[in-house]
């Protein structure tokens, strides 16, 4: 998505080097992808090895000066959840940002992990419904295809904010595997309106959260 295979990690007196995806260097990139010999190795590692490397990617990377630091986690409560909270914890993280797609066995996942939030006291940013009907290439009109509405009520049970809901666009996928700026190509989509209006509302969030 980023354009970043191949890329090498460095170390540095702070630690490691993360990867800079822009000339501008305003975002860099860390993953355990960057350390592995073949790309197409699996990581098979026991809890101990993932915890420290996940405390490693957040102590000892030279992130310099952020504005914010993002981490992308699969969907779950595994001890690597945990570990990610913990190494956080002594940078007051702000909260998560809990994306679900309509269909029933998503939501029930995702409730879980609302509950893992309140017991680790992480705060829920929001919830975000993904893959949220299908936008037509042609006409635009927007279709039902799994269902709607799962992540809007799962927030509203849970008393948490619903961010919205993201279509699935094509151009968005094709962007997202070709490492191109949708952002940019599409402003007309309606991918593009939800994503943007998602993003808005996080922001108007952080003052909020940062008290």
């Amino acid at each position: 998505m980023l354009r970043a295979q191949g890329k090498a990690v460095h170390q540095c007196d702070q630690g490691w080097v993360p990867v800079f995806v822009d000339q501008e260097q305003s975002i860099s990139l860390m993953s355990v992808g960057f350390l592995l010999e073949n790309p197409n190795e699996a990581v098979v590692w026991r809890g101990p090895k993932k915890h420290a490397l996940i405390k490693q990617f957040v102590s000892d990377v030279a992130w310099g000066e952020l504005d914010y630091l993002v981490v992308d986690t699969p969907p779950g409560t595994s001890d690597e959840h945990m570990a990610t909270v913990e190494a956080l914890r002594p940078y007051r993280p702000l909260g998560a940002l809990v994306v679900t797609t309509p269909q029933a066995v998503s939501v029930g996942d995702v409730r879980r992990e609302l509950t893992f939030c309140r017991k680790t006291g992480l705060q829920v940013i929001g919830v975000v419904e993904n893959m949220s009907g299908f936008v037509c290439p042609h006409c635009a009109d927007c279709t039902n295809v799994f269902s709607r509405g799962g992540g809007e009520e799962l927030a509203q049970l849970a008393g948490v904010p619903f961010l919205g809901s993201v279509p699935l666009d094509p151009q968005l996928t094709r962007s997202l595997e070709e490492g191109r700026d949708f952002i940019q190509e599409f402003p007309k989509s309606t991918a593009y309106a939800a994503l943007t209006s998602i993003a808005q509302k996080v922001l108007h969030r952080m003052p909020a959260l940062h008290s």
